[in-house]
C-alpha cells in the first residue's frame, strides 16, 4: 500500500515508483529521515559521553532524560524542521546542531558538536545504517534463501539430473546436488557477512584531535574515541585524515557484490534449466506470460533478479573504487556518491526477493531429465574408460574417443562395444550394468552434506 509520501506513478527512481510496496521496508536504513536520525544519535551519544568525562559541569537529571528520549530517532516533523534550517546554513550536520540547540536547552548548548568535524558524525552514521540494513535485512534474507535451497536440494538430492559442460551433455548429477553448489557458495558469504565489523573514526578536522587537544590536552581523548565508535559496535580507526578511508565499506560492498555474482549466477542456471525443461515453473491464472502468445510461462522473477543484482554490482563496484580515494585531506565528492549507496543495496535486495519469488514456483521435470539421460549412452564412456585404465594396458580413452567423439550411439553400440574386449567376463557384467541415470558419483552425499553443514549454521 502506498502510504503519503510515495506515489509510483511520477516517481523517478523505480525503487520509490513501481517497486515501493517491496523497497519499503529499507527506508529504515536508506532514506533521509533515516541518515538524520542516525547522525543525532551520534551527536547525542558524544553529548553523553563528554558529560561522563568530568570535564563540564554535569548535565542535569531534567538535561539527560531529554537527551536519552532523542536517542532513538528524530520524528519526520523534526526532520522537516531540520531540514527547513539546512535551507539557510547549507550545511546538513550544521543544521541538526542548531536543532539540537533548541530542542534540548541545555544550559551547556556547547557541548553539542564539541569538538568535532561532520565527518565524525557523518562516517559513523551512515556504518551504522549498513550495519543496521547488514544484521535487520540482509542477513536474514540470506537465511532466508538459504532454507529454501536447503528445502529444495534435499527434495531433490537422489534426482538423476542432466548437465552440461561447454553447452555439451557431461557426466549426470543429482537435481540437489548442483542446487548445493549454490548453497555452498552462499554460505561462505554469508559467514563473512555474519562475522563483519565497520570501522569509524571520530578525531576531528585532519584525524589528529586537535581541537578536542586544544581545549583539554591533559585528556586522553584517543581513548575516548576509540570507546565511543566501539560502543556503536564498530572497530576504531586511529590513523586517518578528515575523513575515515571507507575501506572496511568497500569490504561490505564487495562482500554484497560476491553475493550478487553468486545469485546471477544461479538465476543464469536457473534460467537455462527451464529453458531445457529439466525445470519447470508453476503458472499462476492470472498472470500472461506474453502479450500475444498466450502459452508462455516466462522465467521473469528470475530475469527481474539479474538486472537488479546487476545494477547494484555496477554501483557498488564504482563506490568501492570511488570511496577509498580522497583528495589529499578532504574533498566532497564522495558525499552525493554516499547517499546512492542505498539505492545499490536496494537492487540487490529486490534481486534476492525475485530470486526467492521464482524458487517457490520451480520443481524438477524428473521425468524431461530421465528421458535426455536415456537418451544419451554415449556419457558411459567415461566410466567405460576409467574402469578399463585398470583392467588393461593401452590407452582405453582413445578406444571410447573414437566410439564416441561427434558418433550419435545407442545402447546397443556400447553393449558391442564392451563384449568385443578382451577382458575378463566379470568386468564385462560390471562395465555392461552401468546405467547414465545411475551414474552420478557420490552427488547426493555430497548434497546432504552441504544441506546440513548449512542447516546447523541457520
Amino acid at each position: 500500500m502506498q502510504d503519503k509520501h510515495f506515489n509510483a506513478l511520477t516517481s523517478i527512481s523505480p525503487l520509490d515508483g513501481r517497486y515501493s510496496d517491496k523497497s519499503a521496508p529499507l527506508r529504515k536504513y536508506f532514506s533521509e529521515l533515516a541518515l538524520i536520525s542516525a547522525r543525532n544519535r551520534v551527536e547525542l551519544m558524544h553529548l553523553l559521553a563528554l558529560d561522563e568525562t568530568g570535564l563540564f559541569p554535569p548535565l542535569s537529571e531534567i538535561e539527560r532524560a531529554s537527551v536519552q528520549l532523542l536517542i532513538p530517532g528524530i520524528s519526520e516533523i523534526d526532520a522537516v524542521q531540520i531540514k527547513k534550517i539546512e535551507n539557510k546554513t547549507r550545511h546538513d550536520v550544521k543544521a541538526l546542531e542548531y536543532f539540537l540547540r533548541e530542542r534540548l536547552g541545555l544550559q551547556n548548548p556547547n557541548l553539542i558538536h564539541f569538538g568535532l568535524t561532520s565527518e565524525d558524525v557523518n562516517n559513523i552514521a551512515w556504518s551504522y545504517l549498513f550495519d543496521l540494513y547488514l544484521k535487520e535485512a540482509l542477513i536474514p534474507r540470506i537465511k532466508q534463501m538459504l532454507k529454501m535451497l536447503c528445502n529444495f536440494a534435499k527434495e531433490n538430492s537422489e534426482v538423476p539430473f542432466p548437465t552440461r559442460t561447454h553447452g555439451q551433455a557431461a557426466s549426470p548429477s543429482t537435481a540437489g546436488k548442483e542446487i548445493a553448489v549454490f548453497i555452498s557458495r552462499i554460505l561462505r558469504v554469508f559467514r563473512s557477512l555474519k562475522r563483519f565489523r565497520f570501522r569509524g573514526k571520530l578525531n576531528g578536522a585532519v584525524g589528529n584531535f586537535s581541537a578536542l587537544w586544544a581545549a583539554f590536552p591533559n585528556f586522553n581523548w584517543q581513548i575516548y574515541a576509540k570507546n565511543l565508535v566501539e560502543s556503536f559496535g564498530f572497530e576504531f580507526n586511529p590513523a586517518v585524515t578528515q575523513i575515515e578511508d571507507h575501506d572496511s565499506w568497500a569490504d561490505f560492498f564487495d562482500l554484497v557484490r560476491r553475493l550478487n555474482n553468486i545469485v546471477i549466477d544461479l538465476n543464469q542456471d536457473i534460467w537455462n534449466y527451464l529453458m531445457l525443461g529439466f525445470f519447470s515453473e508453476q503458472s499462476s491464472p492470472n498472470e500472461v506470460g506474453s502479450s500475444t502468445m498466450p502459452h508462455k510461462v516466462n522465467p521473469i522473477r528470475f530475469e527481474n533478479s539479474e538486472g537488479n543484482m546487476m545494477i547494484s554490482n555496477s554501483l557498488l563496484s564504482m563506490f568501492s573504487d570511488k570511496l577509498v580515494r580522497s583528495r589529499m585531506q578532504r574533498d566532497l565528492s564522495d558525499s552525493t556518491v554516499t547517499r546512492n549507496i542505498g539505492v545499490a543495496l536496494s537492487h540487490s535486495w529486490l534481486g534476492l526477493g525475485e530470486t526467492m519469488s521464482g524458487l517457490e514456483r520451480v520443481r524438477v521435470n524428473s521425468i524431461a531429465c530421465q528421458n535426455d539421460l536415456k537418451a544419451r549412452p554415449e556419457l558411459l564412456a567415461e566410466p567405460i574408460q576409467t574402469i578399463l585404465r585398470t583392467k588393461i594396458g593401452g590407452d582405453p580413452y582413445d578406444l571410447l574417443k573414437s566410439l564416441t567423439r561427434g558418433h550419435k550411439i545407442d545402447e546397443s553400440g556400447i553393449r558391442s562395444f564392451v563384449e568385443s574386449l578382451e577382458i575378463s567376463d566379470e568386468i564385462k557384467e560390471r562395465l555392461l550394468a552401468l546405467e547414465v541415470d545411475k551414474y552420478v558419483g557420490v552427488a547426493p552425499e555430497i548434497c546432504l552434506r552441504v544441506v546440513s553443514e548449512t542447516e546447523k549454521e541457520l
